[in-house]
Order: C-alpha cells, then sequence, then structure tokens
C-alpha cells in the first residue's frame, strides 16, 4: 500500500492497528470491523473519520477482504460518521446500533442467555465466537434462525474448550463474579453457593397460589370475604399487585390473562415467584438485603427474626452499604421477604422463628440462580 497508496498508508497503519489490536488480521470478523467503523473510529480515534475509514478499506481490499473493504466505503458508514459529526454521540450511537442490528451477525439474546453490556473474558469469547457462527451462515446463503443458531452455538460441548460448552462457560465466571461480591462476610456466605447453583433448579409446583388462581378460574370471580387470615390477604395482593395474576373490580377478584398463563403451566408459575424474590427495590442495598435473607435461610435453618436482621446487617453493612439507622433498615426488606415467603407457603414463620419448607428452600435457590446469572449492566441503563 505505501508503494500504491502512499498518500492513505498512514492513515491505513492507523486504522488497523486499533482494529486488530496488534492480533493477525486474519482474526478479523465482520462484527469488529463494524464495531471499528461505526463506534470505535468516530469516538476513540483522532483525525478525518471517512478518510480514514477509506485508507482501511484500501488495505482489506489489497489484503484480499473484499467484504470488509465494502464495508469501509459503504453508504452505512459514510451514514453513521456523519450522524456522530452533525449531531453528536448519543445519535451517532443511535445510528450505529440500528445498523449492527440490520446486518444479522450480532448474536441476539436467548432463553438461556442475555448478553451484558460489560462483558468478562469467557463471555466476551462466546459472543465473538457465535458473531463468527452467524456470518459463516449469512455468508453461505443459508436460511438463518439466529436465535436457534446463537443457542446451537452455546450449548455444544467443543473439543477447543476441552468438552465443555461456552453456555457453561459464560454460567462458571458470572458465578464467580457474584461469589466475589463486596465484603468478606458476603462472599463468606456465597461461597457454598457457587457449585450448588451451576445446575438449573427444577420447576416445583405452588400450591398455595395455584389455589388461589384456580379457584378465581373455576368461579370466575373471588369475592373479597371478611377478615381473611394474613397470609391469605398478602398472597391474593401479591397475585394481584406483584405478580399481575388476579385483577380487582370493586370487592372481587378475577383471573387476568397473565394468571391465565401462570396457572397453564407450573413452569411459568415458578419462574414468576422466584423472580419475585429478588425483584429490584427502590435502592440496591434492598436486593442486597433480600439476597443475603435468602442465602441465610436456604438450608432450612430455623432462625429468629431478630436473628436474621442481624445476620442480614452484618453481611450488607460489610459489602460497603452504610445504612442511616442501622438494624432498622434491614428490617423492611428482610420483613417484606418474608411475608411473601410466608404467604406462598414457602416458609413458615412467626414472631419467634422462621423457617423455609423444601419447596421454599429450592425457591431460593431458583432465585439466587437467576439474580447471580442476570447479565451486567451499565449502572444508569434503564
Amino acid at each position: 500500500m505505501e508503494r500504491s497508496d502512499p498518500d492513505l498508508a498512514d492513515e491505513a497503519r492507523t486504522a488497523v492497528e486499533w482494529l486488530t489490536g496488534g492480533e493477525p488480521l486474519e482474526t478479523v470478523t465482520q462484527l469488529d470491523v463494524c464495531e471499528f467503523l461505526w463506534y470505535t473510529l468516530p469516538l476513540k480515534v483522532g483525525g478525518d473519520h471517512e478518510r480514514l475509514a477509506r485508507s482501511l478499506g484500501r488495505l482489506l481490499q489489497l489484503g484480499g477482504m473484499q467484504r470488509y473493504a465494502a464495508l469501509c466505503e459503504s453508504p452505512t458508514t459514510a451514514r453513521i460518521l456523519r450522524t456522530y459529526a452533525r449531531d453528536g454521540e448519543d445519535a451517532g450511537t443511535a445510528a450505529y446500533q440500528e445498523a449492527l442490528e440490520a446486518t444479522g451477525v450480532l448474536p441476539p439474546n436467548v432463553p438461556d442467555l442475555q448478553w451484558s453490556m460489560i462483558m468478562g473474558p469467557e463471555e466476551l469469547g462466546a459472543h465473538i465466537a457465535c458473531s463468527a457462527a452467524l456470518e459463516l451462515a449469512i455468508i453461505s446463503g443459508d436460511d438463518v434462525d439466529r436465535v436457534a443458531l446463537t443457542r446451537r452455538w452455546l450449548t455444544q460441548p467443543r473439543a477447543d474448550l476441552g468438552g465443555d460448552n461456552w453456555l457453561h462457560r459464560v454460567h462458571g465466571e458470572r458465578l464467580n463474579r457474584w461469589v466475589l461480591g463486596r465484603g468478606p462476610a458476603r462472599r463468606e456466605l456465597a461461597q457454598p453457593f457457587e457449585v450448588r447453583l451451576h445446575a438449573p433448579v427444577k420447576a416445583q409446583p405452588i400450591p398455595a397460589l395455584r389455589r388461589l388462581l384456580a379457584l378465581a378460574a373455576s368461579e370466575t370471580s373471588i369475592p373479597m370475604r371478611l377478615a381473611p387470615s394474613a397470609p391469605a390477604l398478602r398472597l391474593r395482593e401479591l397475585a394481584e399487585r406483584e405478580l399481575g395474576a388476579l385483577s380487582r373490580d370493586g370487592a372481587t377478584l378475577t383471573l387476568t390473562r397473565e394468571g391465565r398463563r401462570l396457572l397453564d403451566s407450573p413452569e411459568a408459575m415458578w419462574e414468576a415467584v422466584t423472580r419475585l424474590l429478588l425483584a429490584r427495590g427502590e435502592h440496591e442495598f434492598e436486593v442486597s438485603a433480600r439476597e443475603a435473607a435468602l442465602m441465610l435461610l436456604a438450608d432450612g435453618v430455623l432462625m429468629s427474626p431478630a436473628q436474621l436482621r442481624e445476620r442480614v446487617a452484618e453481611v450488607v453493612g460489610g459489602e460497603g452499604w452504610h445504612p442511616r439507622t442501622g438494624l432498622d433498615d434491614v428490617t423492611k426488606p428482610v420483613a417484606e421477604l418474608v411475608e411473601q415467603l410466608t404467604a406462598l407457603e414457602l416458609a413458615f414463620g412467626d414472631e419467634l422463628a422462621i423457617r423455609m419448607t423444601r419447596v421454599g428452600q429450592l425457591a431460593s435457590l431458583a432465585a439466587l440462580r437467576a439474580h447471580a446469572l442476570r447479565p451486567r449492566k451499565y449502572v444508569n441503563s434503564t
């Protein structure tokens, strides 16, 4: 290129160093090229961006990588670079994300895995491998089911991983990061769960909720009777407000479409209930308190409410949270969790003691596993 296009050689050298990060050129994928042209170049590289893109295209063409060279000189690239220059970073980033999705090589979320915004090494490796598989399928002219292909690529045992699969690697990475959370008390409490949470927890029946929804389905509506027990009243409230399974019309409660879905599918009911146990509160502190309480109760030990609050306060305090009023701050999230558990008959408790049922222990593990395996997002992400 220095011989044929000396005026562009310096720009091409700059661009290809950013693109490859020092790796061989043959390791580059379409996803790498798109992310460089539409994100890295306009936000991190100085100079004339359109000229840099053209110089990279010329270099890739000389290297026999015509498809990638065409991306460098495409109208899409020119439009995105001009959007950044004219309308700013937010508009440019939105244009980049829209164009990247349209390529088809961006691995979609699948039932087993939602991709993180902040990826660890294993997840990044899995993401790159899935993107390369999608790219190969597209250029081969296949009718690509992106979700099915990504899921297959994630779950298929691979020789280069020693017989392991990418999904297992990503889950292991996320579980390890979850265990190594803030504070020694939190790490000590979470450590035994790293192995226990690797395997999915089989869905279990939730008889209390099923009875309530079945009653609504069979009678069309549930009259609000006088003086129900506290757990029964809390179960109705939970089904109506937190699960959206019942709707209120005056003094009656009727089954909603969501309620019918939960009633018809034990798996869907189990997922909804276990997700509820660690639903995001008004503050991440509340989630940490509920998480600590579930770990403390998950083995079916008998604890007094005072003991539970004290241990939870110790754990979340060691994580770096600084509650304004000590034990009083953990009282609300822990009490709300206990109310949910007892209303769903996942635990038995009163003012003296609380203990998980066997199904409650499994529900705790399922909730903790889903929380530990959740994708990492930026703090300001909605």
